[in-house]
Protein backbone atom coordinates (compact mmCIF):
# COMPACT_ATOMS: atom_id res chain seq x y z
CA UNK A 1 0.00 0.00 0.00
CA UNK A 2 1.59 3.60 -0.62
CA UNK A 3 1.72 5.82 1.91
CA UNK A 4 0.32 8.85 1.58
CA UNK A 5 2.08 12.03 0.91
CA UNK A 6 1.72 14.78 3.98
CA UNK A 7 1.37 17.40 1.59
CA UNK A 8 0.01 17.27 -2.31
CA UNK A 9 2.40 15.98 -4.76
CA UNK A 10 2.00 18.43 -7.46
CA UNK A 11 3.10 21.21 -4.92
CA UNK A 12 6.26 19.07 -3.77
CA UNK A 13 6.82 18.68 -7.91
CA UNK A 14 6.03 22.53 -8.68
CA UNK A 15 9.21 24.28 -7.63
CA UNK A 16 11.41 21.11 -7.95
CA UNK A 17 10.74 21.63 -11.89
CA UNK A 18 10.74 25.68 -11.27
CA UNK A 19 14.04 25.57 -10.67
CA UNK A 20 15.05 23.16 -12.76
CA UNK A 21 13.27 24.97 -15.53
CA UNK A 22 15.15 28.23 -14.71
CA UNK A 23 18.55 26.88 -14.61
CA UNK A 24 18.05 25.19 -18.14
CA UNK A 25 16.77 28.71 -18.90
CA UNK A 26 20.85 29.32 -19.57
CA UNK A 27 20.60 27.04 -22.64
CA UNK A 28 18.26 29.89 -24.39
CA UNK A 29 15.45 27.61 -25.43
CA UNK A 30 13.53 29.95 -28.07
CA UNK A 31 10.36 32.01 -27.41
CA UNK A 32 8.04 28.89 -26.48
CA UNK A 33 10.78 28.50 -23.67
CA UNK A 34 9.47 31.43 -22.30
CA UNK A 35 5.89 30.66 -21.96
CA UNK A 36 7.04 27.39 -20.62
CA UNK A 37 9.11 29.61 -17.69
CA UNK A 38 5.48 31.88 -17.48
CA UNK A 39 3.65 28.32 -17.02
CA UNK A 40 6.01 27.37 -14.23
CA UNK A 41 6.39 30.38 -12.48
CA UNK A 42 2.17 30.18 -11.66
CA UNK A 43 2.58 26.55 -10.38
CA UNK A 44 5.05 27.79 -8.38
CA UNK A 45 3.02 30.58 -7.02
CA UNK A 46 0.10 28.09 -6.71
CA UNK A 47 2.45 25.71 -4.48
CA UNK A 48 3.44 28.40 -2.19
CA UNK A 49 -0.26 29.75 -1.46
CA UNK A 50 -0.97 25.89 -0.49
CA UNK A 51 2.43 25.62 1.43
CA UNK A 52 1.94 29.25 3.47
CA UNK A 53 -2.24 28.69 4.17
CA UNK A 54 -0.44 24.94 5.96
CA UNK A 55 2.33 26.77 7.98
CA UNK A 56 -0.24 29.97 8.93
CA UNK A 57 -2.48 27.40 9.92
CA UNK A 58 -0.02 25.54 12.18
CA UNK A 59 1.43 29.00 14.03
CA UNK A 60 -2.32 30.42 14.18
CA UNK A 61 -2.95 34.26 13.72
CA UNK A 62 -1.64 36.44 13.43
CA UNK A 63 1.51 34.69 12.97
CA UNK A 64 1.02 33.16 10.24
CA UNK A 65 0.25 36.02 8.01
CA UNK A 66 3.34 38.05 9.46
CA UNK A 67 5.18 34.90 8.58
CA UNK A 68 3.78 34.88 5.14
CA UNK A 69 4.10 38.85 4.47
CA UNK A 70 7.70 39.04 5.80
CA UNK A 71 8.71 36.16 3.62
CA UNK A 72 7.33 37.38 0.89
CA UNK A 73 8.67 40.94 1.33
CA UNK A 74 12.44 39.87 1.99
CA UNK A 75 11.96 38.23 -1.10
CA UNK A 76 11.12 41.64 -2.84
CA UNK A 77 13.01 43.30 -1.49
CA UNK A 78 16.24 40.87 -2.47
CA UNK A 79 14.43 41.19 -6.39
CA UNK A 80 14.83 44.95 -6.42
CA UNK A 81 18.07 45.26 -4.82
CA UNK A 82 19.99 42.95 -7.02
CA UNK A 83 17.97 44.67 -10.15
CA UNK A 84 19.34 47.97 -8.78
CA UNK A 85 22.77 46.48 -8.30
CA UNK A 86 22.82 45.11 -12.33
CA UNK A 87 20.99 48.31 -13.70
CA UNK A 88 23.28 51.07 -12.23
CA UNK A 89 21.57 54.64 -12.40
CA UNK A 90 19.31 53.68 -14.59
CA UNK A 91 16.93 51.83 -11.95
CA UNK A 92 17.07 55.10 -9.39
CA UNK A 93 13.39 55.03 -9.03
CA UNK A 94 12.98 51.41 -9.42
CA UNK A 95 12.38 51.15 -5.83
CA UNK A 96 9.87 53.89 -5.50
CA UNK A 97 7.87 52.54 -9.25
CA UNK A 98 7.79 49.21 -7.12
CA UNK A 99 6.95 50.13 -3.92
CA UNK A 100 4.44 52.04 -4.96
CA UNK A 101 3.01 49.37 -7.13
CA UNK A 102 2.66 47.10 -4.21
CA UNK A 103 0.91 49.15 -2.06
CA UNK A 104 -1.96 50.53 -4.66
CA UNK A 105 -1.81 46.42 -6.11
CA UNK A 106 -2.48 45.83 -2.39
CA UNK A 107 -4.89 48.29 -0.93
CA UNK A 108 -7.29 48.80 -4.05
CA UNK A 109 -6.69 45.09 -5.82
CA UNK A 110 -6.02 42.74 -3.22
CA UNK A 111 -8.52 44.49 -0.15
CA UNK A 112 -10.78 45.65 -2.83
CA UNK A 113 -11.01 42.04 -4.60
CA UNK A 114 -11.23 40.62 -0.61
CA UNK A 115 -14.32 42.79 -0.15
CA UNK A 116 -15.94 42.24 -3.72
CA UNK A 117 -16.03 38.21 -3.36
CA UNK A 118 -16.67 38.62 0.69
CA UNK A 119 -19.98 40.82 0.31
CA UNK A 120 -21.21 38.89 -2.91
CA UNK A 121 -21.09 35.56 -1.30
CA UNK A 122 -21.83 36.08 2.76
CA UNK A 123 -23.19 39.90 1.66
CA UNK A 124 -21.64 41.57 5.05
CA UNK A 125 -18.31 40.51 6.91
CA UNK A 126 -16.58 41.50 10.04
CA UNK A 127 -13.22 42.07 11.21
CA UNK A 128 -11.46 43.43 14.48
CA UNK A 129 -11.63 47.11 14.10
CA UNK A 130 -8.88 47.82 16.70
CA UNK A 131 -5.91 45.78 14.88
CA UNK A 132 -6.96 47.24 11.34
CA UNK A 133 -6.74 50.49 12.67
CA UNK A 134 -3.20 49.95 13.94
CA UNK A 135 -2.10 48.93 10.34
CA UNK A 136 -3.92 51.75 8.72
CA UNK A 137 -2.43 54.32 10.73
CA UNK A 138 1.34 53.26 10.48
CA UNK A 139 1.10 52.88 6.59
CA UNK A 140 -0.30 56.00 6.58
CA UNK A 141 2.53 57.47 8.37
CA UNK A 142 5.03 56.06 6.25
CA UNK A 143 3.59 56.06 2.61
CA UNK A 144 3.85 59.98 3.17
CA UNK A 145 7.11 59.92 4.49
CA UNK A 146 8.82 57.94 2.23
CA UNK A 147 6.40 58.61 -1.07
CA UNK A 148 5.25 62.33 -0.72
CA UNK A 149 7.72 64.45 1.65
CA UNK A 150 10.23 64.09 -0.75
CA UNK A 151 8.98 66.53 -3.22
CA UNK A 152 8.92 69.02 -0.46
CA UNK A 153 11.92 69.19 1.12
CA UNK A 154 14.25 71.95 0.74
CA UNK A 155 17.98 70.66 1.55
CA UNK A 156 18.21 68.93 -2.23
CA UNK A 157 15.54 69.49 -5.08
CA UNK A 158 12.55 66.63 -5.01
CA UNK A 159 12.13 64.29 -5.57
CA UNK A 160 14.80 62.45 -3.96
CA UNK A 161 16.36 62.82 -0.18
CA UNK A 162 19.61 64.12 1.22
CA UNK A 163 21.71 61.10 2.53
CA UNK A 164 21.17 62.33 5.80
CA UNK A 165 17.64 62.76 5.67
CA UNK A 166 17.62 59.22 3.81
CA UNK A 167 19.06 57.13 6.54
CA UNK A 168 16.92 59.16 9.02
CA UNK A 169 13.89 58.33 6.94
CA UNK A 170 15.10 54.65 6.59
CA UNK A 171 15.35 54.72 10.60
CA UNK A 172 11.80 55.84 10.92
CA UNK A 173 10.50 52.97 8.58
CA UNK A 174 11.66 50.64 10.80
CA UNK A 175 10.91 52.65 14.04
CA UNK A 176 6.84 52.15 12.74
CA UNK A 177 7.30 48.92 11.44
CA UNK A 178 9.10 47.00 14.06
CA UNK A 179 6.31 48.83 16.87
CA UNK A 180 3.74 47.64 14.29
CA UNK A 181 5.15 43.84 14.73
CA UNK A 182 5.56 44.76 18.84
CA UNK A 183 1.56 45.40 18.98
CA UNK A 184 0.79 42.68 16.59
CA UNK A 185 2.20 40.03 18.40
CA UNK A 186 2.75 40.72 21.76
CA UNK A 187 0.86 43.65 23.55
CA UNK A 188 -2.24 43.42 21.62
CA UNK A 189 -2.34 40.23 19.67
CA UNK A 190 -5.95 39.77 20.28
CA UNK A 191 -6.64 42.94 17.74
CA UNK A 192 -5.81 40.32 15.19
CA UNK A 193 -7.50 37.66 15.74
CA UNK A 194 -10.63 36.50 14.16
CA UNK A 195 -13.89 38.25 15.83
CA UNK A 196 -15.67 34.76 16.41
CA UNK A 197 -12.31 33.21 17.59
CA UNK A 198 -12.95 33.75 21.15
CA UNK A 199 -9.21 33.77 22.18
CA UNK A 200 -8.47 31.13 19.97
CA UNK A 201 -7.37 30.74 16.89
CA UNK A 202 -7.68 27.51 15.42
CA UNK A 203 -11.11 27.35 15.08
CA UNK A 204 -11.46 26.23 11.30
CA UNK A 205 -10.21 23.15 11.27
CA UNK A 206 -6.97 20.75 12.79
CA UNK A 207 -4.19 22.28 12.23
CA UNK A 208 -1.47 20.15 10.73
CA UNK A 209 1.53 18.09 12.76
CA UNK A 210 5.09 19.97 13.03
CA UNK A 211 6.49 17.76 10.61
CA UNK A 212 3.98 19.00 7.84
CA UNK A 213 4.46 22.56 8.74
CA UNK A 214 8.29 22.40 8.47
CA UNK A 215 8.16 20.59 5.19
CA UNK A 216 5.75 23.04 4.04
CA UNK A 217 8.18 26.08 5.33
CA UNK A 218 10.77 24.47 3.35
CA UNK A 219 8.84 23.74 0.31
CA UNK A 220 7.65 28.06 0.85
CA UNK A 221 11.22 29.02 1.38
CA UNK A 222 12.20 27.21 -2.48
CA UNK A 223 8.69 28.68 -4.01
CA UNK A 224 8.90 32.33 -2.48
CA UNK A 225 12.68 32.06 -4.52
CA UNK A 226 11.93 30.56 -7.67
CA UNK A 227 9.51 33.09 -8.15
CA UNK A 228 11.47 35.64 -7.47
CA UNK A 229 14.08 34.61 -9.86
CA UNK A 230 11.88 33.76 -12.83
CA UNK A 231 10.49 37.06 -12.30
CA UNK A 232 13.73 38.35 -13.09
CA UNK A 233 14.92 35.92 -15.42
CA UNK A 234 11.26 37.19 -17.49
CA UNK A 235 11.99 40.72 -16.37
CA UNK A 236 13.68 41.73 -20.02
CA UNK A 237 10.92 39.93 -21.73
CA UNK A 238 8.48 41.81 -20.34
CA UNK A 239 10.21 45.41 -20.27
CA UNK A 240 10.51 44.34 -24.20
CA UNK A 241 6.59 43.57 -24.56
CA UNK A 242 5.87 46.67 -22.58
CA UNK A 243 7.98 49.30 -24.36
CA UNK A 244 6.56 47.06 -27.81
CA UNK A 245 3.05 47.92 -26.60
CA UNK A 246 3.79 51.67 -26.31
CA UNK A 247 3.72 51.51 -22.98
CA UNK A 248 5.90 53.55 -20.27
CA UNK A 249 8.66 51.54 -18.55
CA UNK A 250 6.93 52.40 -14.96
CA UNK A 251 5.02 48.97 -16.44
CA UNK A 252 7.32 46.76 -15.30
CA UNK A 253 7.43 47.48 -11.99
CA UNK A 254 4.27 46.67 -11.62
CA UNK A 255 4.13 43.30 -13.13
CA UNK A 256 6.93 42.29 -11.23
CA UNK A 257 5.15 43.86 -8.36
CA UNK A 258 2.01 41.89 -9.00
CA UNK A 259 4.12 38.21 -9.61
CA UNK A 260 5.68 38.57 -6.47
CA UNK A 261 2.35 39.66 -4.35
CA UNK A 262 0.59 36.63 -5.87
CA UNK A 263 0.82 34.00 -3.66
CA UNK A 264 -0.40 36.62 -0.80
CA UNK A 265 -3.15 37.95 -2.56
CA UNK A 266 -4.38 34.41 -3.49
CA UNK A 267 -4.00 33.57 -0.17
CA UNK A 268 -5.89 36.54 0.91
CA UNK A 269 -8.95 35.87 -1.81
CA UNK A 270 -8.72 32.08 -0.50
CA UNK A 271 -9.45 33.65 3.11
CA UNK A 272 -12.41 36.02 2.27
CA UNK A 273 -14.02 33.15 0.45
CA UNK A 274 -14.04 31.14 3.39
CA UNK A 275 -15.59 33.96 5.45
CA UNK A 276 -12.16 34.91 7.49
CA UNK A 277 -11.70 38.81 6.36
CA UNK A 278 -9.73 39.11 9.06
CA UNK A 279 -6.80 36.56 7.92
CA UNK A 280 -7.20 38.40 4.64
CA UNK A 281 -6.49 42.08 6.19
CA UNK A 282 -3.67 40.85 7.93
CA UNK A 283 -2.27 39.63 5.30
CA UNK A 284 -3.06 42.81 2.90
CA UNK A 285 -2.16 45.88 5.24
CA UNK A 286 0.62 43.55 6.98
CA UNK A 287 2.55 43.09 3.61
CA UNK A 288 1.92 46.34 2.55
CA UNK A 289 3.61 47.38 5.57
CA UNK A 290 6.58 44.75 5.08
CA UNK A 291 6.69 46.35 1.89
CA UNK A 292 7.47 49.79 2.02
CA UNK A 293 8.34 49.42 5.77
CA UNK A 294 11.46 47.18 4.85
CA UNK A 295 12.28 48.38 0.93
CA UNK A 296 13.14 51.58 1.81
CA UNK A 297 15.75 50.87 4.55
CA UNK A 298 16.90 48.65 2.39
CA UNK A 299 17.58 51.08 -0.62
CA UNK A 300 19.06 53.49 1.57
CA UNK A 301 22.11 50.85 2.94
CA UNK A 302 22.20 50.22 -0.75
CA UNK A 303 22.56 54.44 -1.66
CA UNK A 304 25.07 54.73 1.05
CA UNK A 305 27.50 51.88 -0.34
CA UNK A 306 27.33 52.58 -3.89
CA UNK A 307 26.65 56.29 -3.83
CA UNK A 308 23.62 55.80 -6.37
CA UNK A 309 20.60 58.07 -6.24
CA UNK A 310 17.56 56.54 -5.07
CA UNK A 311 14.18 58.16 -6.44
CA UNK A 312 11.72 58.26 -3.45
CA UNK A 313 9.15 60.76 -4.32
CA UNK A 314 6.31 60.54 -6.86
CA UNK A 315 4.90 62.44 -9.23
CA UNK A 316 1.22 64.01 -8.64
CA UNK A 317 -1.14 62.18 -10.37
CA UNK A 318 0.72 59.27 -8.44
CA UNK A 319 0.07 61.02 -5.06
CA UNK A 320 -3.84 61.96 -5.62
CA UNK A 321 -4.55 58.44 -6.56
CA UNK A 322 -2.27 57.15 -3.39
CA UNK A 323 -4.31 59.31 -1.00
CA UNK A 324 -7.41 58.23 -2.80
CA UNK A 325 -6.54 54.66 -2.01
CA UNK A 326 -5.26 55.81 1.44
CA UNK A 327 -8.48 57.90 2.29
CA UNK A 328 -11.04 55.29 0.99
CA UNK A 329 -9.75 52.68 3.14
CA UNK A 330 -9.80 54.60 5.98
CA UNK A 331 -13.51 54.83 5.28
CA UNK A 332 -14.20 51.33 4.13
CA UNK A 333 -12.43 50.30 7.05
CA UNK A 334 -13.89 52.29 9.84
CA UNK A 335 -16.70 50.68 10.96
CA UNK A 336 -15.69 46.96 11.38
CA UNK A 337 -17.73 45.63 8.90
CA UNK A 338 -17.93 45.56 4.50
CA UNK A 339 -20.28 44.78 1.96
CA UNK A 340 -19.50 44.81 -1.30
CA UNK A 341 -19.97 48.07 -2.08
CA UNK A 342 -16.28 49.03 -0.78
CA UNK A 343 -14.90 46.50 -2.85
CA UNK A 344 -16.57 47.73 -6.16
CA UNK A 345 -14.81 51.38 -5.14
CA UNK A 346 -11.58 49.76 -4.42
CA UNK A 347 -11.28 47.91 -7.51
CA UNK A 348 -12.35 50.97 -9.64
CA UNK A 349 -9.46 53.09 -8.08
CA UNK A 350 -7.33 49.98 -9.19
CA UNK A 351 -8.22 50.08 -12.31
CA UNK A 352 -8.06 53.86 -12.79
CA UNK A 353 -4.30 53.54 -10.87
CA UNK A 354 -3.54 50.57 -13.91
CA UNK A 355 -5.17 52.82 -17.06
CA UNK A 356 -3.34 55.90 -15.95
CA UNK A 357 -0.01 53.93 -16.46
CA UNK A 358 -1.09 53.00 -19.56
CA UNK A 359 -2.16 56.05 -20.78
CA UNK A 360 -0.94 58.84 -18.41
Amino acid sequence: MIKKLPVPLWTILSPIVAWLAYFANSLDLGVFYTFFLAAVLVAAVLAAVHHAEVVAHRVGEPFGTLLLALAITVIEVALIVSLMLTGGPDTAALARDTVLAAVMIILTGIIGLCLLVGGAKFKEQVFSLPGVSAAVVTLTAILVLTLILPNYTTSKAGPEYTPTQLIFVAVVCLVLYGAFVMVQTIRHRDFFLPPDADGNEEVHAEPPTNKVALLSTFLLLLCLGIVVLLAKALAPDIENAVVNFGAPKSLVGVIIAAVVLLPEGLAAYRAARKNRLQTSLNLALGSALASIGLTIPAVAIVSMVTGMTITLGIDMKATVLLLLAQFTIMLSLATGRTNILQGIVLIVIFMVYLFTIIAP
